[in-house]
């Protein structure tokens, strides 16, 4: 039972982590309509951004909010600069350029700062808290939880409560009405786009005390589990990936705690693939209506 409970604790602190980078994820999707395979690698350059500053001032938070600046700055950039150029009439193009974006941060990095992983220290101790003698979460993972959740629910009342959000939802949706009603269409383009990587950002800096430290590729797995909860959600859906990246956070833990870490990346798998037969527009996505 005493490990069972640890278990469940840190697969939330996980899946928050998880369902905060999926939403970046949604994010993109809702803005322009594409998956951003560039992601981790773009997520990554603003840790290292934060990583640079909290090495500079001594201070974790004025790292974090370097974070954040830096992935706005570089979604704006990817999205105004070469994603610009692409047709958008088909995946394919966005998608190439994407992997090619992976290959130059990624190697950019590498030679910048070396292959190796750098231990990046957490702002609170990771040694969990004792509830009599069973282990629940440390003051780190009750940190992430919180600031998790929190981000989530401004994102919520961003798209569900403001002028901004509605007009994001509407460019992404229908952006020829949206452009006859005044708003600006390529500048919501670009708002969502700077959101979604900042959201990455803070989700990849999160994980990264918790792993083996920072290094060029450190976001990579974080990117393949949050794909599979995006997918498992729907990528439409916020409240799917909230959900789908709790559950897929405990499942992990479960896994990897009771079978091996071996086995946990098939048990995603498995999980997407599930769910794809079922329902391939996943578990939460909205269904769409008929016309005559």
């Amino acid at each position: 039972m005493d490990r069972l409970v640890f278990l469940l604790s840190t697969g939330l602190a996980r899946g928050a982590v998880l369902a905060l980078f999926a939403l970046s994820l949604v994010i993109v999707w809702r803005a322009a309509r594409v998956i951003n395979f560039a992601q981790a690698a773009m997520a990554i350059v603003a840790v290292y951004v934060a990583f640079a500053l909290t090495a500079a001032s001594g201070s974790y938070w004025l790292g974090l909010a370097g974070a954040l600046a830096a992935g706005a700055v570089l979604g704006a950039l990817v999205e105004r600069g070469p994603l610009k150029l692409v047709p958008r009439d088909t995946p394919l193009p966005g998608m190439i350029v994407a992997i090619g974006l992976v290959m130059v941060l990624q190697s950019g990095l590498a030679i910048a700062f070396g292959p190796d992983h750098r231990p990046v220290r957490a702002p609170f101790s990771q040694r969990p808290f004792l509830l009599g003698d069973i282990p629940v979460l440390s003051a780190y993972a009750l940190f992430v939880l919180l600031l998790a959740g929190g981000v989530m629910a401004v994102l919520a009342l961003l798209f569900g409560r403001t002028s901004l959000g509605l007009q994001l939802r509407a460019a992404a949706f229908a952006p020829e009405t949206s452009r006859l009603l005044g708003v600006r269409v390529p500048r919501m383009v670009t708002a969502g786009w700077m959101l979604s990587v900042a959201t990455a950002a803070l989700a990849a800096l999160l994980l990264v005390p918790t792993e083996l430290g920072l290094n060029p590729h450190a976001a990579d797995l974080l990117f393949v589990n949050a794909f599979a909860v995006a997918v498992v959600g729907g990528l439409d859906s916020p409240l799917g990936a909230l959900i789908a990246g709790l559950a897929v956070g405990v499942l992990v833990s479960l896994v990897t705690g009771y079978v091996s870490a071996a086995a946990a990346p098939l048990a995603v798998l498995g999980l997407l693939t599930a769910v794809l037969l079922v329902r391939p527009g996943g578990l939460f996505a909205a269904k769409e209506a008929r016309s005559a």
